[in-house]
């Protein structure tokens, strides 16, 4: 479909629907009007056929909720009144015979070339970002610079308390030669002949007055005469550059940190990109880390897990003592209290410890021995649930 089709056409009528009518509404009314009118159930008939091309085209735009939009504001612009068809197919804005088709290059869907090809969409936005009539789209000015991305892998310590590491890359950066504006030594740019510095260019197409930005220049204003030897008038040149990059306490792993303005250099003077540090953090050989909280898994014999002990254990600056209570089931957690990760406003995450009651694959006798007396001393297991179904079974 054309854009010129969708201010011609009115699908909020085709499917039956008011313009507020929400999405499950048009749903709705869609799939009812469509099993109605479906060739397969009106074999031979052609105005049923049409019917269902028509719902189809319009729910084609009406369901999509960006294409609706831009249906509604096209509407809202062109089809209420100002540009409607009279009998003869001409409409008369401003008193002059006026075309739809003026504007968009016919029924085609591509849209006049005049308007960069674009149709409607090109059209629109140069509208309402000042070009339109009475308006004056504004000068681009020189490029921004693209952002750039480097990846660093940093020690699990490093990674919780912070650092600064030098990060050197080998990238685009300002020409020391002409210092970023493209010129040769001594020289400087000059205003675009076409456009005279404005950066823009207008034209008129009827009632209307169009701006863009100047071919000539790229919407910069100024072009350059005598090219810098060096960059060959971009203004940046391939360089290595070391910089000092701060990781903050408690970085995480794939967290990006940004650096404002120092990737790339914009094209002939204009703003830097910015560089986007992803970080790596590389496993620990001890403590593991969830959000703000340390963790560590601390091996007990079963002596220490029935008896209760005093269990010392290290932190990533020092060590802490922990008391494990008698009768401690395996899997217990135990907690040191800001022993964790620095938070921002200066609170600290815990090192949470998780106590593994380890079992012997072999005893001596004499543990044996020992292990059978305890064994008779002690209460068994509540296990008289499971044993009722065991017993179902027989």
């Amino acid at each position: 479909m054309s854009s010129k089709d969708w201010i011609e056409k009115d699908y909020y009528a085709a499917l039956g629907v008011d313009k507020s009518a929400s999405s499950d509404d048009i749903k709705k009314s869609y799939r009812k009007l469509a099993r109605e009118s479906h060739p397969d159930h009106n074999p031979g008939d052609t105005g049923a056929e049409e019917r269902f091309k028509t719902v189809s085209e319009a729910y084609a735009v009406l369901g999509d909720e960006k294409k609706r939009r831009e249906y509604d504001e096209m509407r809202s612009l062109f089809g209420s009144g100002a540009f409607r068809r009279n009998a003869r197919g001409a409409g008369q804005p401003g008193g002059a015979p006026f075309d739809v088709s003026d504007l968009f290059g016919g029924g085609g869907g591509g849209g006049d070339t005049r308007f960069g090809g674009g149709g409607f969409t090109d059209l629109f936005s140069t509208i309402f970002s000042g070009g339109g009539a009475g308006g004056a789209a504004r000068p681009r000015g020189p490029a921004r610079g693209r952002d750039v991305e480097a990846e660093v892998a940093l020690d699990f310590s490093d990674a919780v308390r912070g650092v600064t590491l030098p990060l050197t890359l080998r990238a685009p950066g300002v020409c020391d030669t002409c210092h970023g504006n493209g010129t040769k030594p001594g020289t400087q740019p000059v205003a675009c002949p076409v456009c005279h510095g404005a950066g823009v260019t207008t034209r008129n197409q009827g009632s209307f007055s169009f701006s863009e930005p100047c071919r000539n220049c790229q919407g910069v204003g100024t072009v350059v005469e005598e090219k810098c030897p060096e960059c060959h008038g971009t203004g940046g040149v391939t360089k290595t550059r070391t910089l000092n990059v701060r990781f903050p306490a408690g970085v995480a792993d794939g967290q990006r940190i940004r650096l404002a303005g120092r990737g790339e250099p914009g094209e002939r003077g204009g703003p830097a990109g910015d560089l986007f540090v992803h970080v790596k953090v590389r496993p620990d050989d001890l403590f593991g880390r969830t959000g703000d909280d340390l963790t560590l898994n601390v091996p007990i014999t079963y002596a220490e897990a029935v008896l209760g002990t005093d269990l010392r254990v290290p932190t990533l600056d020092g060590t802490v003592t922990l008391r494990v209570p008698p009768g401690t089931p395996a899997g217990r957690v135990l907690r040191a209290r800001g022993k964790g990760v620095v938070r921002r406003d200066g609170r600290a995450g815990d090192l949470l410890v998780t106590l593994d009651v380890v079992v012997p694959a072999a005893v001596s006798d004499e543990a044996r021995a020992a292990l059978e007396t305890f064994a008779a001393q002690t209460p068994p297991a509540a296990r008289e649930h499971l044993e009722a179904r065991v017993r179902r079974f027989g």
